[in-house]
This record gives C-alpha cells, structure tokens and sequence, in this order.
C-alpha cells in the first residue's frame, strides 16, 4: 500500500471531525435545532462507521493505521471549534465546507488506490465520496 500516509491523513481528519460533528451537535441554536442536532448525530454515527472500516483495510493491507490522538491533532486538517452556542447558520456552513474536504480527501485516495490495483480500498472511498455527494446535495438544498 503506497498511500499509506494519505490514508492515515484521512483517519486523522475522521478523527478530528468526528469530534467536531459532537461539538456541532452539542451546540447548535436555532429554529431548526432539533433537525440539525438529529441530522448531525447520523453524520459522526457514519463518520465513525467510516473511520473503522479504513483502518481494518489498513490492516488487512498490512500496515499499521494511525491510532493516537496526539498524532491525530498533529496531522489533522480539520479545524476544531471552541466551547460556545454555534448557531444554525454557522453550523451548516461548517458542515459543508467539511464534507467538500472530506469528500476531495476520499477521492484522492481512490485514485492512489486505483492507480496501485488496491480494488477494495478504491471501492470503499468511492462509496464514501458517494456519501458526501448525496450530503452536500441535502445541504445546498436546505439552505438555497
């Protein structure tokens, strides 16, 4: 496996936002509150789905997946938030800026895994970029 490096920036990144959905979720404000807060938790449920199901291809790659928090916020190009009401609003917005990176992030690496014949791994980031598609689809939508 080649990619190796940009795979585990990939499960730093899902680490990282995986916390970062839980913030969002936790402290979001306004009208549409309970949908968001709903629509959040099944986003870092899937996200974390996600951050196991590339770490196994790791390992059944034969290489070690990064697995350490302090390498995590080392490598990670999420950006954390602080402790305060985020309103609904500003909680979409950074949402869907990180699924577009997220998905650029997953397309990447199916091309790297195409490219080395790593079929499964190719595979697994076409279905998540499908993902992120489908989500920003929703996201635009909601806020045209």
């Amino acid at each position: 496996m080649k990619n190796t490096a940009q795979v585990n920036q990939y499960l730093a990144d899902l680490s990282v936002w995986i916390v970062k959905l839980h913030n969002l979720h936790f402290n979001v404000t306004g009208p549409q509150f309970k949908s968001i807060h709903e629509y959040l938790e099944v986003i870092y449920d899937i996200a974390f789905d996600y951050y196991d199901d590339v770490a196994e291809a790791m390992k059944m790659a034969g290489q070690f997946p990064v697995a350490n928090v302090a390498q995590y916020a080392e490598m990670t190009k999420i950006q954390e938030l602080g402790q305060e009401d985020i309103p609904q609003g500003k909680v979409i917005d950074i949402l869907l800026n990180d699924i577009k990176y997220m998905k650029d992030q997953a397309l990447a690496i199916r091309e790297s895994a195409s490219e080395e014949d790593h079929f499964a791994l190719a595979n697994m980031m076409e279905d998540h970029a499908g993902y992120y598609t489908k989500q920003i689809w929703f996201i635009e939508s909601m806020i045209k």
